[in-house]
């Protein structure tokens, strides 16, 4: 059987502790605090959606320990890919990585719709030239136009290598950061406590409420993840990469609570209902002054680059994996011969975020949700597989070793299913007819990959190619 993809070891190690640290912060503070918090509040009340994302954000680090224990212990290419083949075989991690993959693609095409919906913002005559209407929003020619541009300037700077993409996250990172500190510090010193009523959402029923921001807290978190995907461009001893991927989740987890706590010290219920964009809103009360909205606006744009680099990087490295180990076309494993990218990965990732904005607004919604099961099911898979290796493997080495394996294990399996349950049919959060078309059509197109694939190369040439990533995997001396 030929395939052309290359081999693992030509991706080369060049990220360091800065740099992956940016990669996964960066990816998970993207662009959805901006433009939901306000939502948040609303749906939950001031601490209900604090409570939520606590409660998200708890889940999210059980699932992180056993994503860094196994990131230190495997540190290869396509993460989820290669844990789950070890713990449960080929079709297992087929569907793992498709799975986690649909969320990659899901904030790649987030981020090519929300950047015209900031610009709009900034510019709000700038969308003219009818195109269509879809749920009620019209589509307009500009507005499409600048989704596609930022969608092909995002390929381009992954496309030419990964240095590249790693110096611009750490640039834009830092000054969401700083902008950041400034709002937060300065709501705690404006703002006053009788804003923040009410704390819960009794209307909705105070679960409900919270429900209602849970089930998006996996896609605001997704990015973390990204460290394994990229860990054979990671120029680190392998017991920091699991130390870096959890200090990553604990500041995301900080970041959200805080900015809702300052949108909810600095607005009431009435201005948050006539309020388009809150954090912009409530920095501007901060200061008093259009400026501080339009340099909140500016850090939005700023998380928008980072969320979407970071996922052309992890979603690319997924697909990368799948087809390197022919589970998916091997076209898609080819590397760039200079810039060692992947380079096809990255230009299907391209297409599919330049198709997302002729889908207008309400695409924003629709990816959330569809990416975020996508999400909950790769890390149920990465739990069941952290549980399966700590039995079957014990003595294996794993220079992030996780405390309490077992509890930890189980706790992230059971919540792991908690949250897929959220966006079944019969929950308050179910996904919508739309949200499962997406779903479904992803998956049963991968499914046809997957089979032409394994038709085309058969199972023991995968089977070769994972033994061979597996053979590498154990830490060298010094490492």
């Amino acid at each position: 059987m030929s395939n052309d993809a290359s081999t693992p070891g030509q991706l080369t190690r060049v990220l360091a502790r800065k740099d992956v640290l940016a990669l996964a912060f960066g990816a998970m503070i993207g662009w959805g605090w901006i433009v939901l918090t306000g939502s948040w509040i609303q749906s939950a009340g001031s601490l209900g959606a604090i409570t939520a994302f606590l409660i998200g954000g708890l889940i999210i680090v059980l699932v992180g320990l056993t994503y860094a224990e196994l990131a230190s212990a495997m540190p290869q290419v396509g993460g989820e890919h290669v844990y789950s083949y070890r713990a449960m075989g080929h079709f297992a991690s087929f569907l793992c990585t498709w799975a986690i993959t649909l969320g990659y693609v899901s904030v790649v095409a987030f981020e090519a719709v929300a950047l015209p919906t900031v610009v709009e913002h900034l510019f709000p005559d700038y969308a003219v030239g009818h195109l269509w209407t879809i749920a009620g929003w019209e589509v307009k020619a500009t507005w499409v136009a600048v989704g596609v541009a930022g969608s092909v300037a995002m390929m381009w700077v992954n496309y030419v290598g990964i240095r590249t993409a790693a110096l611009l996250q750490k640039v834009v990172t830092l000054l969401i950061l700083v902008v950041g500190i400034m709002f937060i510090t300065g709501a705690l010193f404006e703002g006053e406590r009788a804003t923040m009523d009410p704390l819960f959402n009794v209307s909705e029923g105070v679960v409900g409420g919270i429900m209602m921001v849970l089930i998006m807290v996996p896609f605001m978190f997704v990015g973390f993840d990204v460290i394994p995907q990229a860990a054979e461009e990671i120029n680190l001893p392998f017991r920091e990469i699991g130390r870096v991927l959890m200090i990553s989740v604990i500041l995301a987890v900080f970041w959200y609570s805080f900015i809702i706590l300052g949108t909810s010290l600095m607005l009431n219920p009435e201005a948050l209902a006539a309020s388009s964009l809150a954090v912009p809103d409530a920095m501007q009360a901060v200061f008093r002054a259009p400026w501080a909205g339009n340099l909140m606006i500016l850090a939005g744009i700023a998380g928008i680059i980072t969320s979407w680099n970071a996922f052309y990087v992890g979603g690319s490295r997924a697909i990368y994996a799948l087809a390197h180990s022919g589970m998916l076309p091997a076209f898609l494993g080819r590397l760039h011969p200079t810039h060692r990218t992947p380079t096809s990965a990255i230009l299907l990732m391209g297409i599919l975020s330049c198709i997302a904005p002729f889908f207008g607004r309400p695409a924003l919604v629709w990816l959330v949700v569809a990416g975020g099961l996508g999400i909950v099911i790769a890390y149920l898979f990465v739990a069941l597989s952290f549980v399966m290796l700590r039995r079957r493997e014990p003595d294996m080495p794993r220079p992030f070793r996780v405390r309490h394996g077992k509890l930890v294990g189980f706790l992230s399996v059971a919540l792991s299913l908690g949250l897929i349950a959220m966006y079944l049919p019969g929950s308050p959060s179910a996904l919508a007819p739309v949200e499962w078309a997406m779903f479904a059509g992803w998956m049963l197109i991968g499914l046809a990959l997957y089979a032409w694939s394994r038709m085309r190369y058969g199972t023991d040439y995968s089977d070769r190619m994972m033994h061979r990533e597996l053979a590498g995997s154990e830490p060298y001396p010094g490492r």
